[in-house]
C-alpha cells in the first residue's frame, strides 16, 4: 500500500494551520493560502523549494532524520506528530540500498499479560491493540464496557462502539473529545503499519457508515493514548469519572494495557465497587447477551 496520499494530506494540513505571523515571518500583500506557503516552509527547514514539494507531493522515501527534524521544527509539529511523520517515512521504505525492516508477527497477548490484567479485580483493565480492538478484558473491565460486549456488531473494538452504536454518546460525556481521540489513535496505527488489512478495512467501513468519522479523519491530526481522565455514564451505576493510563508492552507487538481508576472515598470508586459486585454474579453473562440495547439488571441482594 502507498501511503503518498497520507504523507501529502498530513504535510499540507500542518503547513495550512500555521501563519506567517506564528513563523515569524513578515507578510506583504493579499495572501491565497490559509497558511503557510511552501516555499516559507522550505525556508523554515533549510531545504530548496523543489526539495520540499517533492516532499509534500508524498515522496518520504530515504529522507534522513535531519531533514525530518527540521520539517517537524518548521511545522511546530508537537511529540505525537512528530512521530507519526517518523512512521510515515519508516513506511515509504528505506534509501536504496538500506537494509528492509522486518514487520512483527501478528501480536498476540502474552499468558503472563493477561493474568496481569486478571489480577487487578477492583480495576477495570484492558489490552489493546493499535486498532482499538480489545484482545484481553478482566471482568470489571468487560462490565464496564458491557454494552459494547452486548453488542455482536461491535466486534470487540473500541471505535467501531464510539461511531456506530447509539448508546456510545450517552456513555461517553466527552464523546466528542472521545472520538477525536480515537480517530487520531487510528491515524497513528495507520502511519505505522500502512499495510494492516484489517485497520484499513475498519478505516472504510467507519467512513462509509459516520458522517462524524469521516469528518474527523479528514481533519488529519493524530493521538496518543497515554493518561487522561474519562466521564463516563454507566446504564447500571450512573457517572464515572476515572482516570485512564495506557502504557505500551516493551516489545515489537503494538499492544497496550489499559487502566481505569478512582481516587478513594470518591463516588466514583463507590461506583466501580458496585460494578465489580455486579460483574462478580453469575448471571451477568447470560443477561447481558440477548439484550444489546437494555441496561444490566440490578446486582443480586
Amino acid at each position: 500500500m502507498d501511503n503518498r496520499d497520507a504523507v501529502s494530506a498530513f504535510l499540507r494540513s500542518r503547513r495550512d494551520r500555521i501563519t506567517p505571523e506564528q513563523a515569524g515571518l513578515p507578510t506583504y500583500g493579499r495572501r491565497r493560502v490559509p497558511g503557510l506557503r511552501r516555499g516559507e516552509v522550505a525556508a523554515l527547514a533549510g531545504v530548496s523549494v523543489e526539495y520540499y514539494t517533492r516532499l509534500e507531493r508524498g515522496s518520504l522515501r530515504g529522507v534522513s532524520d535531519s531533514v525530518l527534524d527540521a520539517l517537524a521544527q518548521a511545522l511546530r509539529l508537537d511529540e505525537t506528530e512528530r512521530m507519526y511523520l517518523y512512521d510515515l517515512a519508516r513506511a515509504a521504505g528505506p534509501a536504496p540500498g538500506a537494509r528492509p525492516r522486518q514487520r512483527a508477527a501478528r501480536p498476540a497477548v502474552r499468558p503472563s499479560v493477561a493474568r496481569i490484567v486478571e489480577g487487578m479485580p477492583e480495576l477495570p483493565a484492558f489490552v489493546m491493540n493499535d486498532r482499538l480492538d480489545v484482545l484481553a478484558a478482566n471482568p470489571l473491565g468487560r462490565a464496564l464496557y458491557s454494552q459494547m460486549y452486548a453488542d455482536p456488531a461491535c466486534g470487540g473494538n473500541v471505535a467501531r462502539f464510539a461511531f456506530l452504536h447509539p448508546a456510545a454518546e450517552r456513555f461517553y460525556a466527552d464523546w466528542e473529545r472521545m472520538a477525536r481521540f480515537a480517530v487520531g489513535a487510528l491515524r497513528v496505527g495507520a502511519g505505522k503499519n500502512p499495510h494492516d488489512r484489517e485497520l484499513s478495512n475498519l478505516i472504510g467501513e467507519l467512513s462509509t457508515r459516520s458522517d462524524a468519522f469521516r469528518v474527523m479523519w479528514g481533519s488529519q491530526d493524530v493521538h496518543v493514548f497515554r493518561m487522561t481522565t474519562k466521564r463516563l455514564h454507566h446504564p447500571l451505576v450512573g457517572d464515572l469519572e476515572l482516570d485512564q493510563e495506557t502504557m505500551n508492552l516493551p516489545d515489537e507487538s503494538g499492544l497496550s494495557v489499559v487502566v481505569y481508576s478512582a481516587p478513594p472515598g470518591t463516588a466514583s470508586a463507590d461506583g466501580l465497587k458496585l460494578l465489580a459486585s455486579w460483574s462478580a454474579t453469575d448471571g451477568q453473562e447470560q443477561d447481558a447477551r440477548p439484550h444489546p440495547t437494555s441496561a444490566p439488571p440490578p446486582p443480586r441482594p
